[in-house]
């Protein structure tokens, strides 16, 4: 399985819609789990790094340096 390349503050899509309506994710801490904030509603999940890429389907926004 590939390895997809994000970063943090990048803007991603995950495959499942958030129960507020919109599927855009802000990750907003990496390392061995990651945490991703709703663009939507500014709810914040916590998830393991693997689960992560396998749930995440693509980069929408990648942030700048």
């Amino acid at each position: 399985m590939e390895e997809k390349e994000f970063g943090l503050n990048d803007v991603v899509e995950m495959k499942k819609q958030h129960p507020c309506g919109t599927n855009q994710w802000k990750i907003i801490r990496m390392g061995m789990d990651i945490r991703i904030k709703c663009e939507g509603c500014s709810h914040s999940v916590m998830i393991p790094r693997k689960e992560f890429s396998r749930k995440m389907k693509k980069i929408l926004v990648k942030h700048e340096e």
